[in-house]
């Protein structure tokens, strides 16, 4: 990268801002805040709000014909200790290609992608 004097360092096309939470890094402000609030719910009374696990970065391979046409990686896969699973995308800014591939995902594997 070509940094030129006075000015500052570039900024992310849309305007997130990497963020670290308990030494890991996070695309935005907003993916790690939902991180801290799914280790807080760990500890939720309710079970059925209750956290078991989480982990960041799960892919999904789509395929047409048994052609690979792309990969799509949710932020968020959370397990509910009532047995529910959840997957999350954290978005700022929902792009056309990520409605089709959120929409291409859902068809293909038969699961809902929550949005926050």
């Amino acid at each position: 990268m070509i940094h030129l004097e006075g000015y500052g360092p570039r900024r992310s096309k849309y305007g997130n801002v990497k963020t670290e939470y308990m030494g890991e890094k996070f695309d935005s402000k907003k993916e790690a805040r939902y991180a801290q609030e799914l280790d807080m719910q760990k500890h939720a009374k309710d079970p059925k709000w209750r956290v078991h696990s989480w982990e960041r970065q799960v892919p999904f391979v789509i395929v047409v014909n048994d052609v690979k046409i792309c990969k799509y990686v949710a932020d968020f896969r959370v397990n509910y200790t009532d047995g529910r699973e959840e997957i999350v995308d954290v978005k700022g800014v929902r792009t056309a290609i990520y409605k089709l591939k959120k929409k291409l995902v859902e068809a293909q594997y038969g699961i809902e992608i929550k949005e926050v």
